[in-house]
């Protein structure tokens, strides 16, 4: 009888681990989908918004230019181990508000290997991100270059006069727009990280 209620007590405490390790397989899964969920939801939510400097996308300008200039800085960056040189063909230029511009930047693959890359941007001041309209930018599609190719990136924007109506920016004088490419490789990275952690949760081999 003894050893009965041994064996008994021995499949409760099976049972509830392998319910243990069931729940934390399911949660570690839900948090992974939440927050692969919650990267588009956060950049439809700064698209929209403008929040931190987030720029807006225009399919045309209906707006008419005013008097109020504005000065653009353009800022160029490169991150990771993307083999790039990268710049703004112009480092500043001032227009009217509501007037389409039309800039270029410019990049080259100076490795050994083709490359592709995706650029992240945003202006500062981030207040002035729902103002800043582009009607054509490199940003909206990945990039690739084979070793030693090079192009001009164009971008054409406007920045909407409602900005002189906000009492927030009405001593602002220049805008910096700045873009930041990162190598496709080092995102295929940093997203297949938290799938392997999860594969290991209950001890079954990550897939490669």
């Amino acid at each position: 009888m003894h050893e009965d209620k041994e064996t008994m007590d021995g499949k409760k405490a099976g049972r509830a681990n392998k319910s243990v390790a069931l729940a934390c397989v399911v949660f570690v899964s839900c948090m992974v989908g939440a927050a692969y969920a919650a990267v588009p939801l956060y950049e439809i939510f700064c698209q929209v918004t403008g929040y931190g400097g987030t720029t807006q996308r225009a399919e045309n300008s209906d707006v008419a230019p005013i008097d109020r200039l504005i000065t653009v800085r353009f800022d160029a960056n490169v991150g990771g181990n993307l083999p790039w040189d990268f710049k703004a063909k112009s480092r500043t230029i001032t227009v009217p508000m509501g007037e389409v511009a039309e800039v270029a930047y410019f990049a080259k693959n100076i490795g050994s290997v083709t490359a592709g890359a995706t650029a992240t941007f945003n202006v500062t001041p981030f207040e002035a991100g729902p103002y800043f309209n582009k009607l054509e930018c490199f940003c909206f599609t990945d990039q690739s270059l084979e070793a030693g190719e090079d192009m001009d990136m164009p971008v054409v924007f406007f920045v909407d006069p409602e900005m002189d109506k906000d009492p927030n920016l009405k001593a602002i004088r220049e805008i910096t727009l700045s873009y930041t490419f990162f190598s496709d490789e080092d995102e295929n990275e940093l997203t297949e990280k938290p799938v392997a952690a999860a594969a290991k949760i209950d001890g079954t081999p990550e897939k490669l």
